[in-house]
């Protein structure tokens, strides 16, 4: 693997452990902390897609998934007040989501790269998170994928309740979705401006 690399897999790891820190903690009634900082991992991914190319990029995918599935696996050995931090579900939807979406951003950005700018790492980043928001809370808390993890009790995620306190009904696993989104997508646009600057510095040095 090449040095330049590693500081992008440090970045991700570093990224992936603390949203699964982060995660853990409320921030307000529809988010946890770890909805910040995860959306980082789109920036880390689009500022090696750019800067070295998709295939250092998928690796740095995968070194992040990998340190995913380590934090789950030692997340389901932790007990919290309703049982183990990180549920077969959870283990299930968040990796699937991560590859799915961070696989996603790099084909979208290899795709769009001979274009202005800020349109690959904008639509490569929209679309990923959109990916991600929806695997990740369909199969980690919809009743209708409850075979997966039949002993897991989420039927607190299906009390029905006004989309974000203000819309029409749904499950509250939607609104805890819409909610996460909502911030990957605003994230996705103040992203663009560290996103110029660091590929900026990172040209320079290597010309």
């Amino acid at each position: 693997m090449n040095r330049t690399h590693i500081p992008g897999i440090l970045a991700m790891a570093a990224i992936v452990v603390a949203s699964n820190i982060l995660v853990q903690f409320l921030f307000g009634q529809w988010l946890t902390w770890g909805a910040f900082t995860y959306p980082l991992a789109f920036l880390v991914t689009d500022v090696m897609n750019r800067v070295y190319g998709a295939g250092p990029a998928r690796k740095v995918v995968i070194a992040g998934f990998i340190v995913g599935v380590i934090c789950s696996l030692i997340g389901t050995q932790i007990m919290g007040e309703f049982g183990p931090l990180v549920t077969l579900r959870i283990a299930i939807g968040s990796g699937l989501a991560f590859l799915v979406a961070q696989l996603s951003d790099v084909a979208i950005f290899d795709r769009l790269r001979a274009g202005k700018w800020w349109r690959a790492p904008l639509a490569s980043t929209l679309v990923g998170s959109s990916l991600d928001t929806a695997i990740f809370f369909t199969v980690a808390f919809s009743g209708a994928l409850t075979f997966l993890e039949p002993a897991n009790d989420v039927s607190w995620a299906a009390e029905a309740l006004p989309l974000l306190g203000v819309g029409p009904i749904v499950p509250l696993w939607v609104s805890l979705g819409v909610a996460d989104w909502l911030v990957k997508l605003a994230l996705a646009l103040v992203a663009l401006v560290p996103f110029r600057m660091i590929v900026g510095a990172m040209t320079a040095k290597t010309t």
